[in-house]
C-alpha cells in the first residue's frame, strides 16, 4: 500500500484560501489523505437529520463539519509535540541544580 503524503497534519491551524469558505480559518480534526479531504474545525458546517432512538427521542438535526478539499488549505501553525528527549534532559538540569 502507498501512502499519500500531506502537506497538513491532525491539529494543524490552517486557513482556507480558495471555495465557498475562503477567509475562514480553523484547526484540522481529521485527514483522509486517500481521498484528499481535509475536515476543519468550524468550517463547512452540515445539517444531519437523525432519527429517533434512545439516545434522541424526539429525532434531532445534528451539525458538524463537512470535508474540504486538501488542496484548499494553507497551513498557518503546526502542533508543537514536546520532545521526549528534551524533557528528560530539562529533569537532569534541574537534579543537578
Amino acid at each position: 500500500m502507498n501512502r499519500t503524503k500531506c502537506h497538513v497534519r491532525k491539529g494543524d491551524q490552517v486557513e482556507v484560501v480558495s471555495g465557498n469558505f475562503r477567509g475562514s480559518s480553523g484547526r484540522i480534526l481529521a485527514v483522509f489523505p486517500g481521498k484528499q479531504r481535509v475536515l476543519v474545525e468550524g468550517v463547512r458546517i452540515i445539517k444531519k437529520h437523525l432519527r429517533k432512538s434512545q439516545d434522541n427521542p424526539s429525532g434531532k438535526i445534528a451539525e458538524r463539519e463537512g470535508p474540504i478539499h486538501i488542496s484548499n488549505v494553507k497551513l498557518i501553525e503546526r502542533e508543537r509535540k514536546p520532545v521526549k528527549g528534551a524533557e528528560a534532559k530539562a529533569k537532569k538540569e534541574t537534579k543537578k541544580s
